[in-house]
């Protein structure tokens, strides 16, 4: 297979279709579509890791059209009535295969290869400084999952001519991996199926923890998998006889019976914290992951600042440390609050973007009054704890009325909420110096305990109901 044919191949085939598709597709929904995966710490472009697992992400959708497509192109001897002719050549027939598995394959690999040059080149113009070597089998697995669909979609019309072939392979392989897909609300993804068999799947969930990533098994097995299934297309897009076709399956189930035994039997297995980017780097008292470093410049300065703060109106009872939250938690799940730690998720709304004065009193909101739940783009802990914790900072640095930590909503319950806090921050004002700090030591001693009741009214001099 020579250059000049591999290229007329390309040029007058469909072989080029399934590279299009993931190039075209992949970059219309990152760059034409304000998703999740432009927020956060776990974006798209925001680290290595996330950029590989955003990828393998959309897989969901792409895999099916590239098997699709690919059984669309196994059809082609078939709709021109030229297989019985192509029989009765000398050329063997698994070099006659060669030429549209390999040109399907290589234009498979460049398209889904130039989706990851164009993440991870801004990944490298982006501030963060950590680059893990862990998001290249990431990818290489993806890239395998590509090239594997396009060559069994291509051998399973080869023998199983039907015009019907590629919609029902396209339907088989979007139900098959919604099926296996992992849930992201888990402390670690997990699906309804064993794992095993849900890891024979390349699919991963959306990615909301840029700390997880996938284990060496997890690679290893879906790598011998889907080395088996590449094998199968190709066994069958080159067999001639119904013997051949019977013994093409052999590489599938072969790559199944190696891979079950190497993936991890349990989800928490599967996904694992890579401790590198987790490791914490400090300067003086303040602290973040390694993945975030180029955040701690601006965050000790502002930091030391709260602290300052913090140990002005609370004394020995003052928090020491601020540090990034690196525990891991399900959605929804409470977090866990130290009253010697100011806790920072650069997730949270208070300092997805916050710089200099903002960042300085986002660290006093939560070293005065924390909420026990997560306030991000996708949990949110509602606007009566950020208004709360509006007032308690708003409290501590004297100022003459409530300054919003953000926004105020312009939604019913906001307004409301709204309404409540400034008539608590009036009675809380209105009050006696010692009694304010009552109040303040109160709303404090709530927060850290996550009991429930509203902290409005303790501001007001009320018992929480």
């Amino acid at each position: 297979m020579n250059a000049r044919v591999l290229r007329t191949e390309l040029r007058r085939s469909a072989a080029a279709w399934p590279g299009i598709t993931v190039l075209a597709g992949s970059l219309a929904v990152f760059l034409l579509i304000d998703g999740i995966w432009w927020n956060g710490t776990a974006g798209w472009t925001a680290q290595w890791t996330t950029m590989a697992m955003w990828t393998r992400y959309l897989l969901a959708f792409w895999l099916p059209l590239v098997v699709g497509t690919g059984a669309v192109y196994g059809l082609r001897e078939s709709r021109s009535r030229m297989t019985e002719l192509l029989v009765t050549t000398p050329l063997p027939a698994w070099r006659r295969a060669a030429l549209p598995a390999g040109a399907t394959a290589l234009a498979t690999a460049a398209g889904f290869g130039l989706l990851v040059l164009v993440g991870g080149v801004q990944v490298a113009l982006g501030p963060t400084d950590y680059a893990p070597p862990g998001w290249l089998p990431i990818s290489l697995v993806a890239l395998l999952a590509l090239v594997a669909g396009a060559v069994f979609g291509m051998g399973v019309a080869r023998t199983l001519p039907h015009v019907l072939t590629p919609p029902a392979l396209m339907v088989g392989v979007l139900a098959l991996t919604n099926l296996l897909r992992p849930r992201t609300e888990d402390l670690v993804p997990s699906g309804s199926a064993p794992n095993r068999l849900t890891l024979l799947s390349p699919v991963v969930p959306d990615p909301r923890e840029m700390l997880l990533t996938l284990s060496g098994p997890v690679h290893l097995g879906q790598t011998l998998w889907l080395l088996g299934l590449l094998g199968t297309g190709f066994a069958l897009l080159s067999a001639t006889t119904r013997r051949a076709r019977l013994l093409a399956v052999v590489p599938a189930l072969a790559g199944a019976a190696l891979a079950l035994p190497v993936l991890p039997a349990e989800a928490r297995d599967s996904y694992v914290v890579d401790k590198a980017a987790a490791a914490l780097v400090c300067e003086g008292p303040v602290c973040v992951t390694r993945a975030n470093r180029d955040r701690l410049d601006e965050l000790a300065a502002r930091g030391t600042e709260a602290l300052s703060v913090l140990r002005g109106l609370l004394g020995d009872r003052a928090p020491h440390t601020v540090r990034e939250d690196n525990g891991l938690r399900a959605l929804g799940d409470v977090r866990e609050l130290s009253d010697d730690v100011v806790l920072v998720d650069f997730d949270e709304r208070l300092f997805t973007d916050a710089e200099g004065e903002a960042l300085t009193r986002a660290l006093i909101s939560q070293g005065l009054a924390p909420s026990c739940h997560a306030n991000n783009d996708r949990e949110g802990a509602g606007s009566s704890d950020v208004a709360v914790q509006s007032i308690a900072v708003s409290w501590a640095l004297h100022d003459p009325q409530l300054r919003p930590l953000v926004a105020k909503g312009t939604g019913a319950y906001e307004q409301r909420t709204w309404a409540d806090a400034d008539t608590a921050w009036q009675k809380l004002t209105a009050a006696p110096p010692d009694e304010q700090r009552s109040r303040i030591g109160e709303l404090r001693a709530h927060a850290f305990s996550c009991a429930p009741g509203d902290p409005l009214l303790l501001l007001q001099g009320k018992a929480s109901r």
